[in-house]
């Protein structure tokens, strides 16, 4: 097992401890995300964003690691987002908090992940379909937002950080 494999898995094990300890596994907390009745899901999601954001910043710059993103294609991003809301919004799981009910023990969370076998599935055998259409439709390239700006990736980083924490405050006076 490689250094990369290690720490994505010791990753993978804390985010799905911390899933499950900020009580974002719950059926009643993904049902009060999608009614923008409980914050829960989100300020753990934009939590574990402005940590990421830092830590893959740093070690980049450290050169421990190298970016290297997908490209910008509008067709996979929004049929891959339909797709991705849709489920989450009939299951009540994203593909992480179905893997974390699973290992509660929520049985029920084995039909969200078939869907996600079989949807994955299926895409690779349409995919020949899709390369000509969905995926033709505009492709930006592998293209960041601190190079489509051409500054610094800190400065996006602080400007999140300046419009989020103001969020998680008002979600906290508001009791969400």
């Amino acid at each position: 097992m490689s250094t990369g494999q290690i720490l994505g898995l010791i990753t993978g094990v804390l985010f799905g401890f911390f899933l499950q300890k900020g009580r974002v596994l719950r059926f009643q907390k993904q049902i009060g995300a999608m009614l923008l009745k409980d914050m829960t899901i989100f300020k753990f999601m934009l939590s574990a964003i402005l940590v990421g954001m830092v830590g893959i910043q740093l070690l980049a710059g450290a050169e421990i690691i190298s970016l290297s993103h997908k490209a910008m294609n509008v067709g996979a991003v929004l049929v891959g987002g339909a797709l991705f809301g849709g489920g989450w919004a009939v299951m009540g799981f994203c593909p992480g908090t179905s893997i974390g009910a699973l290992g509660e023990g929520r049985w029920h969370s084995v039909f969200a992940i078939a869907g996600m076998i079989a949807g994955a599935a299926l895409y690779a055998e349409l995919y020949p379909f899709f390369k000509s259409t969905v995926l033709a439709w505009k492709d930006f390239g592998k293209i960041s937002m601190f190079e489509l700006l051409n500054i610094s990736p800190w400065l996006i980083i602080a400007v999140f950080w300046a419009g989020i924490i103001p969020m998680f405050v008002w979600f906290e006076k508001k009791g969400l």
